[in-house]
């Protein structure tokens, strides 16, 4: 009769009786039952104004009252006035703000009233244990919270069902998932139960270990003891739907509904997300009408992820149907669904409907974040168009949107690509000046972008700021700096920069090689350059009609047409239709050392295979006019 007792103590006061102490104590108590915290804060208030004399347990009730909330440092000031007064506290007002200061993080000071309180002659308590064992785990510290449970081993405390779940979750959490089996283990043979939480824990570790046998094993265990519940089962379904395993998820969904086990939204959602990552749309959209025929109600996250699926596959109508639907059942889209939408719409290519649509939501009290600008401006740069991109950026500059690195990457790499690396740099300076720090992406754009003026200079004082700023070059950055400084016809450095790409362990690609054999042969180095090729071979990396190109005009210009035809020939092996570029150059190359009739012969087979000629083609074999190496390819850039 808590609200009767609290009238009366009103009457009480109005009709000037202060009550004393023990007043007080029945009044924090009512407040401890209901979890009222500032009504008991206001009376113990009231009574010190009106001089009743506290004493050492309406200072406990008081503290246990703030450790529920929980307000450590309030509840630690309480504690200090109460060491003042020369009382010892309770132990159960040791152990509430010791649990108070762990969920607060502040594993310091809960370690500093454990030692207190044994220094007042009290031992520590399970409680006390297991709250302290959570904050070491909760630092990262799971070999301080493993010495503790030798302590009270010793000590003769039995670890209960609480303590082996703080350790369980703790060992999982900090990557010991053989521990955490062990105290699970542990658990059972003395005959306590495991709590689903700890069940859930393992599962998690496990999996992020890819240890999955194991963790599918545990669940079959759990499923046959009762144990697991639907979050276990939505534990194991939502990493067989990431990982693509879709044949055992609807295995496992047939096997949990047997079970008893009833899926909810989420599951549904689990399911329906896989399909769309497997590019089965039309599967999804199965699981989804069953989900309605079972009763139940999509949400958010269900429209998001059709929508997702349906610009993935560039179904932008049936995209907008689902977010009908979602608008006809009142549900608000989320950050996230804004953004699958405009992202969707800017893939397409049509960032002008995605910033419209963007601008009405904005309209409409939507509250704007970095993301959805930064998915327009990338839009608009990727359909090149730069100017519409930079005016994206001032109006979220002008709404108070702070740029983000990848905004500031994106514009880099238009600008870059329009050959405006001036205004990239400008951009660079502002990123520095605002505190950003530039990705390796940034990097590698504006790096890219030099190298492409054949500024190696530039480009090669960012690749040094770079690994200043503890980055590391990756295959994209290596590609530019070996074709740049091989367009410089510097091929030592290119081959300089191929061994540290090698000896650092980036593997290389088609670019790599078809740079090198390039810059090699165009330098006279044929053996390197067919060692290169070799060593590319070896590696399954074959050939496209870029680096025939770049073969076919090396060994041309070297007089080596024997070696030039053999390459013809093994892209004819390969049903590999060489360009008209590939003819050009070996129709120039035999017209160069005057074998007219293999120049025509070639420029036959060329009109057989459905090639055109163009005008370099006539130019070379009617008027007698080619470059005087040959050179078709000279400039060829990648």
């Amino acid at each position: 009769m808590t609200c009767e007792a609290r009238e009366l103590h009103n009457k009480m006061l109005l009709v000037g009786v202060t009550g004393d102490c023990f007043t007080l104590h029945v009044m924090l108590r009512a407040c401890l039952k209901e979890g009222n915290i500032l009504e008991a804060e206001q009376h113990f208030l009231q009574a010190k104004a009106r001089g009743v004399e506290l004493d050492q347990e309406a200072y406990s009730i008081f503290v246990h009252l703030l450790c529920l909330k929980p307000n450590s440092g309030y509840a630690l000031s309480l504690l200090r006035e109460m060491r003042a007064a020369g009382w010892i506290p309770p132990e159960g007002t040791f152990t509430s703000v010791i649990t108070a200061c762990v969920k607060e993080g502040n594993v310091a000071e809960a370690l500093r009233l454990k030692d207190d309180m044994v220094n007042c002659g009290k031992s520590m308590n399970l409680a006390v244990a297991t709250s302290l064992m959570k904050g070491y785990c909760m630092q990262g510290n799971l070999r301080s919270a493993l010495v503790l449970v030798n302590e009270i081993s010793e000590s003769g405390l039995v670890p209960n069902k609480v303590t082996y779940s703080v350790l369980i979750d703790g060992c999982c959490k900090n990557g010991n998932i053989e521990k955490a089996f062990e105290f699970y283990s542990e658990m059972k043979t003395k005959g306590i139960r495991s709590s689903v939480y700890s069940l859930n824990s393992i599962l998690e570790g496990y999996l992020k270990c890819q240890s999955w046998q194991n963790a599918f094993t545990m669940f079959n265990d759990a499923l046959e003891s009762g144990l697991a519940n639907v979050f276990t089962f939505n534990t194991l379904l939502s990493w067989l739907c990431k990982e693509g395993k879709m044949n055992e998820a609807c295995n496992l969904w047939d096997e949990v509904i047997a079970k008893g086990i009833s899926p909810n939204v989420v599951s549904y959602n689990n399911i329906i997300l896989g399909h769309c990552r497997k590019d089965n749309i039309n599967a999804a959209c199965k699981v989804y009408k069953e989900m309605l025929d079972n009763g139940f109600t999509p949400n958010a996250v269900t429209f998001t992820i059709l929508m997702d699926g349906y610009f993935k596959k560039g179904d932008i109508e049936n995209a907008f149907s689902i977010f009908h639907r979602m608008k006809d059942a009142n549900i608000l889209p989320t950050d996230t669904t804004l953004g699958i939408i405009i992202k969707g719409l800017c893939k397409a290519g049509r960032s002008f409907e995605g910033r419209d649509l963007f601008n009405k939501f904005v309209s409409q009290g939507f509250v704007p974040t970095c993301m959805p600008y930064n998915t327009i401006i990338d839009g608009f740069i990727k359909e090149g168009n730069i100017n519409l991109a930079s005016n994206v950026y001032r109006e979220m500059c002008e709404v108070g949107i702070t740029p983000s690195t990848v905004t500031y990457t994106s514009l880099i790499d238009g600008f870059c690509k329009g050959n405006n690396i001036d205004l990239a740099l400008k951009l660079l300076n502002d990123m520095k000046r605002k505190g950003l720090k530039m990705d390796i992406k940034a990097y590698g754009t504006l790096i890219d972008g030099f190298c492409k003026r054949r500024d190696m200079k530039s480009a090669h004082e960012l690749l040094n700021e770079l690994r200043g700023a503890g980055l590391s070059p990756n295959r994209f950055i290596y590609n530019s700096m070996i074709t740049g400084f091989k367009n410089m016809n510097n091929v030592e450095e290119a081959i300089d920069l191929y061994k540290k790409m090698v000896n650092e362990g980036i593997p290389c690609d088609l670019k790599t090689y078809t740079s090198l054999i390039d810059g090699l042969l165009k330098s006279g180095r044929l053996l390197y350059a067919s060692d290169i090729h070799t060593e590319m071979l070896s590696k399954g990396i074959l050939p496209d009609d870029r680096a025939h190109t770049v073969l076919i005009n090396g060994l041309c210009n070297k007089g080596q047409f024997e070696n030039a035809r053999k390459i013809l020939e093994d892209m004819n092996g390969k049903n590999m239709i060489p360009s008209v570029l590939i003819y050009n150059t070996l129709i120039a190359g035999h017209f160069k050392e005057g074998n007219l009739q293999e120049a025509f012969r070639l420029h036959d087979e060329m009109l057989d295979r459905g090639l055109v000629p163009d005008n370099i083609t006539y130019d070379i074999l009617v008027n007698g006019k080619f470059k005087g190496d040959g050179n078709f390819s000279r400039d060829l850039t990648f």
